[in-house]
């Protein structure tokens, strides 16, 4: 007999297949829940044998109705490249399809979890990024249509709090990186990664000198369940890794991972990119009894593997 009946949308993607995998394994039942837009069924393929797996295909976008006990909501592109790609389906998905998962909560009282992120405090101009900080974001720029998304998915489940007694949770996740990122996926380690072990020249955009904090992905799914079983703790609360690095040193890291002989080449900054990222996670620490144990060299070593496998194929 199965613990929890969990409900994981974008439960096929990058972090939502490692969240799959791990409540699985800890005797949960769980509901996959994507459309396929950046998750891929081989990432989830070897839990389908399972009899407390199930997968849905479908897009929260549209009214489901379902009887979890949690909700984790992870659906939406994450990285710049995709969510630019459709920006009103992406705010669509952060609005109307969250408000769907909130009506599903509030109709069965499950505990429902939004993941956040690192996003809503945009080029910060607190360093590093307290959850009391409110931001610094452009609202009408072209990554604002996740930035202010997520701002407005965060309104919406302390809306939902507050008006309807919704047990809500709200995780911030800063870079978060691992195996079963996508190739094409564009954030920077996948693409330093790719290629590095291809031999091409390694793109900085920007001069190198903004930083950025990478978690490694199976402390992020940590965080993530952590505080969702935290009681009488909404949020919202900062998961990522607090060590900090240029993305030049990122770079040179990877060429010296790899051992490549790519160069580097460096390219305009893109409009909005926010030049530094560190979080503050003193209130996980307080809160959750939660930090990263995952050190870049080893979460690189990983995903390096990973790719390596994945290229040849």
């Amino acid at each position: 007999m199965f613990k929890k009946t969990i409900l994981i949308t974008g439960g096929a993607g990058f972090i939502g297949s490692h969240l799959s995998e791990k409540l699985l394994n800890e005797g949960n039942r769980v509901l996959c829940l994507d459309n396929f837009f950046t998750g891929a069924k081989k990432n989830i393929e070897h839990l389908l044998k399972n009899e407390n797996f199930q997968l849905i295909e479908y897009d929260i976008v549209n009214p489901i109705f379902l009887e979890p006990d949690q909700i984790y909501n992870l659906a939406c592109p994450a990285s710049p490249i995709h969510y630019q790609e459709n920006p009103i389906k992406t705010v669509k998905t952060s609005t109307i399809g969250l408000i769907n998962m909130l009506g599903m909560a509030k109709k069965t009282g499950a505990r429902i979890l939004q993941a956040s992120t690192s996003e809503v405090y945009g080029d910060p101009e607190m360093h590093p990024q307290k959850e009391s900080y409110w931001g610094n974001v452009n609202p009408i720029g072209i990554r604002s249509c996740y930035d202010e998304g997520k701002r407005v998915a965060e309104t919406l489940c302390f809306d939902y709090y507050r008006e309807h007694k919704v047990d809500i949770r709200v995780a911030r996740i800063f870079n978060t990186y691992g195996p079963r990122m996508r190739p094409d996926d564009g954030r920077v380690v996948s693409n330093f990664i790719v290629q590095a072990l291809q031999g091409k020249p390694i793109t900085i955009y920007g001069d190198g000198s903004q930083t950025r904090s990478f978690c490694y992905v199976s402390d992020t799914v940590c965080g993530l369940i952590k505080m969702m079983e935290k009681d009488d703790f909404n949020g919202p609360v900062n998961i990522g890794n607090p060590n900090e690095i240029t993305i030049k040193e990122l770079a040179e890291k990877i060429i010296f991972m790899t051992k490549s002989s790519s160069s580097v080449e460096m390219r305009a900054l893109p409009k909005d990119d926010p030049r530094k990222r560190q979080p503050d996670i003193s209130l996980a620490r307080k809160e959750l009894h939660w930090e990263p144990n995952i050190s870049l060299e080893e979460g690189l070593s990983e995903t390096i593997e990973y790719f390596k496998k994945i290229l040849k194929t």
